[in-house]
């Protein structure tokens, strides 16, 4: 079985295919990478801290305690504006208190145990997530790349007419081109439908900054915030006016009250110990893709109203359906062990496709070594690095200088393959 399309429009899809990757497949090989190591995310975190006080489940009297303690502590200190209480999970069982200027685990009594440190983990997301550059850019050239990626998937489809019948032929036992070519599109045929759905997210994700703009520039007078707001609920009125700690406990009741097959696993507070603080609380629902609802409570723990993630309108139900989907946080270790697998079959689909391209420079008598020796050092540095950035943690701690490093190791290992090249070059001769 096949797709009919003439020879002149395989060669032109085929043509776009090259170019578009070939503009960005060091990028695209880059976030494959750290996309399928931060799939892990959770057990990296436990793996760097492993002395954090981990439970199944805490009180709402305990998370209360744990509130006051963290703001005592920062009592000398401006008012944080906002405070978040990760609650335990089935994949970090631990409950951590962050704010405007510290991160904390708590005990199971609310009691302060240690400072978190998952600098590592939070290194690999952020350069997954927007290349370590600053927000706006980083994950707006981040969604660039994912619909890059989309119309990678599309054109490679179009250039291989044969796609379904050549679906499990396979002649990797070549050692010619003829194996490369072959790995790069039996993986990408089995993975097609994933790609898409991760490349679509991605951009999704990443382009967030570029379509909320708009949005508001065409629907909301210009003010994004309002994008925001509806999409995850309003922020409400700011009051500075000074204001006893918020109490959770009505809110977590409610919760529990009435929402009984939700499991709030985040708690938020906005600008708390002021007369305009307020109270967030997102919420899971089983059997949904949706990474939660917001539920909305005053400050002394009424409820206000849900965001609408849940059951809203089909735009904002879909918006919150593209971080699970993306990064494949549900389903438990079995989804999350697939997720490895496909993300490891798209980085070697992205390292493949320039060698292919490389080849056929070559076999038209137009080698591009220097190239091949640069492709050679992001096929290798970028793992490499990861490697050894997990090995600075593990040395120097938190404090560890994570973007220096990895891109030192880039760049060692590009000096490494080019000497490697040139002294197999003269063996050769």
């Amino acid at each position: 079985m096949g797709i009919a399309m003439g020879k002149a429009t395989v060669q032109k899809a085929l043509s776009a295919h090259s170019a578009i990757g070939l503009i960005c497949c060091a990028l695209l090989y880059l976030i494959c990478v750290t996309g399928t190591a931060i799939v892990l995310y959770e057990e990296w975190q436990r793996f760097e801290q492993p002395g954090a006080p981990e439970m199944a489940s805490i009180e709402p009297a305990a998370i209360q305690r744990g509130i006051e303690n963290v703001l005592e502590s920062e009592k000398a200190q401006a008012t944080t504006t906002h405070l978040f209480v990760h609650l335990p999970t089935d994949a970090l069982p631990r409950t951590t208190i962050t704010t405007d200027t510290q991160a904390v685990h708590i005990d199971a009594a609310g009691g302060i145990v240690m400072p978190e440190e998952n600098a590592w983990a939070k290194f690999v997301l952020a350069l997954h997530y927007r290349l370590n550059l600053p927000a706006i850019v980083g994950m707006t050239l981040v969604g660039a790349l994912g619909a890059m990626m989309v119309a990678l998937a599309i054109s490679g489809t179009m250039a291989h007419p044969r796609i379904f019948r050549d679906a499990f032929r396979l002649r990797a036992r070549r050692k010619d081109d003829i194996a490369t070519v072959d790995w790069h599109n039996r993986l990408a045929v089995w993975t097609l439908p994933f790609g898409i759905a991760i490349a679509l997210t991605g951009a999704i994700i990443g382009l967030f900054y570029v379509s909320g703009f708009g949005m508001a520039a065409t629907a909301y007078g210009g003010d994004v915030e309002r994008v925001t707001e509806a999409i995850f609920g309003e922020e409400g009125e700011p009051d500075p006016a000074p204001a006893v700690t918020p109490d959770i406990l009505p809110a977590l009741n409610y919760m529990t009250a009435n929402f009984e097959k939700v499991t709030p696993y985040y708690v938020i507070l906005h600008d708390p110990q002021t007369a305009g603080q307020h109270i967030q609380i997102i919420g899971e629902h089983p059997q949904r893709r949706i990474f939660g609802e917001y539920y909305a409570f005053d400050g002394d723990g009424q409820f206000l109203s849900s965001a609408g993630l849940a059951d809203g309108s089909i735009g904002q139900q879909l918006a919150a359906s593209t971080y699970n989907l993306h990064f494949g946080n549900f389903g438990g270790l079995p989804v999350k062990i697939a997720y490895i697998v496909f993300g490891l079959a798209l980085s070697a689909i992205a390292a493949t496709g320039t060698f292919i391209w490389l080849n056929r420079r070559e076999r038209r008598g137009l080698p591009a070594k220097r190239l091949r020796t640069l492709w050679w050092a992001v096929v290798i540095g970028t793992p490499l690095g990861l490697v050894t950035t997990l090995v600075g943690r593990l040395l120097y701690g938190n404090s560890a200088p994570f973007v220096s490093i990895f891109w030192a190791t880039f760049i060692l290992t590009a000096i490494s393959v080019a000497a490697f090249r040139w002294r197999r070059v003269r063996l050769i001769k």
